[in-house]
C-alpha cells in the first residue's frame, strides 16, 4: 500500500491535519473509505467491542451506520507524540425512534511508519439531546471548513 501522509513523527501542524482527514472519512459514512486508512491487520476496541483488520473494521461500521442516522463527526486533538495521536471528539445520531444523542469519547491512535493506523482504542459515552440542542447541522459529508469545532462549540 502507498503511503498516507501525514506521516509519523507527528507535529501539532500534522497530527490536526491527521485527525481532520479522519473526521472527513468518517463523515462520508462510506465503510471502505474509513477502513483505508488502517493496516490490514489493525487492532481495534470500540467500547466493548474488540477486534482486528479491515473486514472486520468494515462490517462494524456497517452495523454502526445502519443504526445510527443523520451521524456528524467532529474530532479534535488532545495530545501526540511520535507516532501517537490521541482525540476527543463528539458525533450526534438518531435512532429509529427519532431521538437524538450526542456521544462523546476519546481515541488513542497508533500508526506504523507509512501512515497506516494500527491500533485504534475508543472508549465512548451516549447522552440523549433534544433535537433542538443539535449543535452539528451541516449537510450530510465532511464538516464545513467554517463550522466551529468542538472547542468552538464549548464541547
Amino acid at each position: 500500500m502507498p503511503d498516507r501522509p501525514p506521516l509519523p513523527p507527528f507535529t501539532p501542524e500534522t497530527a490536526a491535519r491527521k485527525a481532520r482527514m479522519a473526521e472527513d472519512a468518517w463523515n462520508t459514512r462510506d465503510p471502505e473509505r474509513v477502513a483505508a486508512a488502517y493496516t490490514a491487520d489493525s487492532r481495534w476496541r470500540n467500547r466493548a467491542e474488540f477486534f482486528s483488520g479491515r473486514e472486520a473494521i468494515v462490517a462494524f461500521l456497517r452495523r454502526k451506520w445502519a443504526r445510527e442516522f443523520g451521524y456528524r463527526l467532529i474530532k479534535e486533538v488532545w495530545a501526540h507524540t511520535g507516532e501517537r495521536i490521541a482525540v476527543r471528539f463528539a458525533y450526534e445520531w438518531r435512532d429509529d425512534s427519532g431521538h437524538w444523542f450526542r456521544s462523546h469519547g476519546n481515541e488513542q491512535w497508533d500508526f506504523d511508519a507509512s501512515g497506516l493506523m494500527r491500533r485504534r482504542e475508543a472508549s465512548i459515552n451516549d447522552v440523549p439531546i433534544a433535537e433542538a440542542d443539535r449543535l452539528f447541522r451541516w449537510p450530510a459529508g465532511p464538516r464545513p471548513d467554517n463550522h466551529p469545532g468542538l472547542s468552538g462549540l464549548g464541547l
